[in-house]
């Protein structure tokens, strides 16, 4: 055992005392951050600073050309009573003042379509704006022609959008309001957390067992401990290394949403909200939580002392089984890039949890969820992004018990691959050589 935690802190000291790791620990939250902007900030750069293109629209309908309003992005030149038998003759001789040309048929109502030309495909935003407006009017001017006075707006006032709100029982039959947008993000980020972990630090593993075979040190390492108290030395040695960066983690998000909270308080006041929605509002309408109210909430039912020890206890699990695959075929290999044979298949297996899980969402105590959750391969993946959606305690032990099951068995396997083939040099071992080292 001395041997066994003389290999284990070498391996954390060593890792945790790199500079890279002190960076990308403190960086990654705040890549995060940055990824969540991103997408609002290229939406923005999308939409400014562009210059509005000239779009011309002929009518032959005579009654919709004022349907198609300019905004920032498009300036719509309307023209009435012009003939265009060949819209692109009619865009030559534009002189490239106009980008596109609209040509709305005179049968509109019926064939319920029109035409846009121009040099380039059709953009996206370009062909939902010209069918949102044209279908809005379109849609009025036909309820206008039933005749009935005043039929705009009942069917205005006919529209109703309903609110879905979950609450769920607690176990002394008290109501907690839920949120499964919060759900589903928190289950999807555990998930990534727990792929994206799983796969780096044993990749790391493959890595640094090959580093040490090829440069023969592992010879002289082995001399003095056995195989097998080596790979586990590294195993567990780099699962702690993942750990302390997920505590880490876990106290910059608990420091951030105390500053946060802290920060936003004092403009969190009710009467503030009420003023903002109108004053004096009507008592159901003052029963409904705003949207900030309606998130908080959300947050609060959610039981992260639970989700947090189990994420533990499936990371340790998942990662304890494919860090020994990941062990034992790199003692298979000389290079790191003849590994790819071996390590292809579990990046499969691992893509299709992750895929597995996503499919869950939609149902996430249906048969497909449970079996995933009890296959150990896909389990750590698919246990994330289920525990919001408080799963019963029965699954996750028996979930749990049967990866760790496994994890055992899988690491006695590897120990056996390990232990061979990290002596061997100068060949490529096929799958079938591997089989034989296990017998």
């Amino acid at each position: 055992m001395s041997k066994l935690w003389l290999i284990i802190s070498r391996e954390y000291m060593t890792m945790v005392g790199k500079k890279s790791f002190i960076i990308m620990t403190l960086l990654i939250p705040v890549l995060i951050v940055i990824i969540g902007l991103v997408p609002v900030g290229i939406a923005y750069l999308n939409t400014s600073g562009s210059d509005t293109e000239t779009i011309a629209v002929i009518d032959n309908s005579g009654t919709l050309g004022d349907a198609l309003k300019d905004n920032d992005m498009y300036h719509f030149v309307r023209l009435s009573g012009v003939e265009c038998d060949d819209p692109h003759q009619f865009y030559l001789n534009s002189d490239g003042n106009v980008e596109a040309v609209v040509i709305i048929p005179a049968d509109i109502d019926s064939v319920g379509s029109v035409s846009v030309y121009s040099d380039n495909t059709l953009n996206t935003s370009l062909k939902h704006y010209i069918n949102r407006q044209l279908s809005d009017t379109l849609t009025a001017r036909r309820i206008a022609a039933y005749g009935v006075d005043g039929l705009t707006d009942m069917v205005e006032r006919a529209q109703v959008d309903v609110d879905v709100r979950g609450v769920r029982w607690s176990d002394d039959g008290s109501e907690q309001e839920t949120n499964t947008e919060v759900a589903f993000a928190i289950g999807m980020i555990l998930a990534l957390v727990t792929y994206m972990f799983v796969l780096s630090y044993g990749a790391m593993i493959m890595n640094g067992v090959i580093e040490e075979k090829t440069n023969r040190i592992v010879e002289v390492i082995v001399s003095s401990c056995k195989p097998f108290q080596l790979m586990m030395g590294k195993i567990i040695g780099v699962g702690l290394v993942g750990l302390t960066q997920f505590a880490i983690w876990i106290v910059l998000l608990f420091a951030i949403t105390m500053v946060a909270g802290v920060a936003l308080a004092p403009s969190v006041d009710p009467a503030a909200l009420q003023t903002m929605q109108g004053g004096a509002m009507a008592p159901a309408a003052a029963a409904d939580p705003s949207a900030m109210q309606d998130l908080l909430g959300g947050i609060s039912s959610i039981n992260f002392g639970t989700i947090i020890a189990a994420f533990v206890f499936y990371f340790i699990g998942g990662y304890l089984l494919y860090a020994s695959l990941f062990a034992a075929f790199g003692s298979a290999v000389d290079q790191a890039s003849d590994a790819s044979q071996f390590t292809t298949p579990i990046v499969l297996i691992m893509v299709i949890a992750l895929y597995a899980g996503m499919a869950c969402i939609d149902n996430p105590n249906g048969p497909m969820a449970f079996w995933c959750s009890m296959i150990p391969f896909t389990s750590p993946i698919v246990m994330m992004i289920r525990l919001p959606y408080d799963v019963p305690a029965w699954e996750v032990l028996l979930s749990i018990g049967i990866l760790f099951a496994t994890a055992i068995v899988i690491t006695w396997l590897a120990a056996r691959i390990y232990r061979t083939g990290i002596l061997l040099y100068g060949k490529k071992h096929s799958i079938k050589d591997i089989f034989n080292w296990l017998r």
